[in-house]
């Protein structure tokens, strides 16, 4: 486990959460004390999948086809 200034952690944050990625843990200093830890996330298990929570299964083929009477209403009736 690293330790890091602040300053050099604030200019090479990218560097940083490279390094946690791949499974290092950096602890976070100011003036010596150690105030933050990066590091790894667990791995995902598996990919997400929608959870179909509108229990939507069917889109109509003309669902985002113009509607002229919702055309007309928002032009003012000069459609």
């Amino acid at each position: 486990m690293n330790k890091v200034n602040l300053y050099d952690a604030k200019t090479n944050l990218s560097n940083l959460v490279d390094r946690a990625a791949a499974g290092e843990e950096v602890v976070i200093a100011k003036n010596g004390v150690p105030l933050a830890r990066l590091g790894p996330l667990p791995k995902q298990k598996q990919s997400r999948h929608p959870a179909k929570a509108l229990g939507i299964s069917y889109i109509a083929e003309d669902f985002d086809a113009v509607d002229d009477q919702t055309v007309e209403l928002f032009s003012g009736g000069n459609a």
